[in-house]
């Protein structure tokens, strides 16, 4: 039986052509935008007030980033909701490499895995571009409390209540907390604020026992004696704060450590991705840079490529939502 040739309908190849044709043309702007980068200013999103550790480290970077990249790069706080409004903003801004995001683990990777309906997926809206540097937590106590180590805050905590402030609901600092009224038993309230500033104003007030929170914020205050730290949660103790035990020598295995990095909204183009972060990894390996993060209590640290920070972040994403289901983290609104 001959072999009859395969048909294909005239129609269907036409389809099929202007498809791709389309395809191409959809490319073609995106495509010349990224060859252009950067042609006009970039915003560089913080989702707390000026003063926390995500504001510090973004305006520190931020002229570098500029002078490298060939323009500016303006700095603009949208605050709330433990830093997920800016969070939104960004993942809803446009693909194309001019709203960019500075974030720690909380805004992006942990608060929105404590909210029943989330304004955006971590992995699925968001390209991670690189890291600028490690922040343990630190564990410090105001004025009147009476405790000096981490252990007589715990004994003390299983006698009576302690109140420990943090930056807001949902985030690391939080989540630290929480670990600790595990520890303790129990008996620790979380006192959340809107951000850096005021919880450390009303621990240094007496308002509260003590906070949780970036060792960042919280250097200045424990090098002159306001506030007394206790612990840093990192796995060894820090060299800027030699004198300070880390969590674990009190609680094995008590390893919390914060990061800082850049985002972009899901489906930038690559090659801009890739643009902002060799030029992020070259401002956070100047000397002046690196002693400047020194300085402000952060360990530098950036991945060779994009794609290590983000496989870095979708499984940090993943752990931190097992603590979350693990230490039964009260769902917010």
């Amino acid at each position: 039986m001959p072999i009859r040739p395969l048909r294909i309908n005239p129609l269907r190849r036409a389809m099929s052509a202007l498809l791709a044709v389309t395809s191409l043309l959809a490319m073609a702007p995106m495509q010349a935008q990224a060859a252009d980068f950067p042609s006009r200013p970039i915003s560089l999103v913080v989702g707390y007030p000026p003063g926390g550790s995500n504001d510090i480290l973004a305006r520190l970077v931020a002229p570098r980033l500029a002078d490298i990249l060939g323009t500016s790069v303006v700095v603009e706080n949208r605050a709330g909701a433990n830093g997920t409004i800016g969070a939104t903003f960004v993942a809803r801004s446009a693909p194309d490499g001019y709203t960019l995001l500075a974030a720690s683990a909380s805004p992006i990777a942990i608060t929105p895995q404590t909210m029943r309906s989330a304004p955006f997926d971590p992995v699925k809206d968001f390209a991670a571009i690189n890291t600028v540097g490690l922040v343990p937590e630190a564990i410090a106590i105001g004025p009147n409390l009476k405790v000096e180590t981490l252990a007589e805050l715990i004994a003390l905590a299983r006698e009576k209540e302690v109140t420990l402030s943090s930056s807001g609901t949902g985030g690391l600092p939080h989540l630290t907390i929480e670990l600790l009224k595990k520890a303790a038993g129990g008996n620790i309230l979380h006192v959340p604020y809107r951000g850096a500033g005021p919880a450390i104003v009303d621990t240094l007030a007496g308002h509260v026992d003590g906070i949780v929170m970036d060792l960042t914020p919280l250097q200045s205050q424990i090098q002159s004696g306001a506030l007394k730290a206790l612990a840093v949660t990192s796995a060894q103790r820090v060299d800027f704060l030699p004198d300070v035990p880390t969590a674990q020598e009190n609680l094995p295995g008590f390893d919390v450590v914060n990061w800082f990095g850049l985002f972009a909204p899901a489906k930038t183009p690559p090659e801009v991705v890739r643009r902002i972060s060799d030029a992020l990894v070259s401002v956070v390996n100047e000397p002046a840079i690196r002693e400047q993060l020194t300085r402000n209590a952060v360990i530098a640290s950036t991945y060779g490529t994009p794609a290590g920070f983000q496989e870095f972040f979708n499984k940090d994403v993943a752990r931190w939502g097992a603590v979350i289901k693990d230490a039964n983290v009260p769902l917010s609104d």
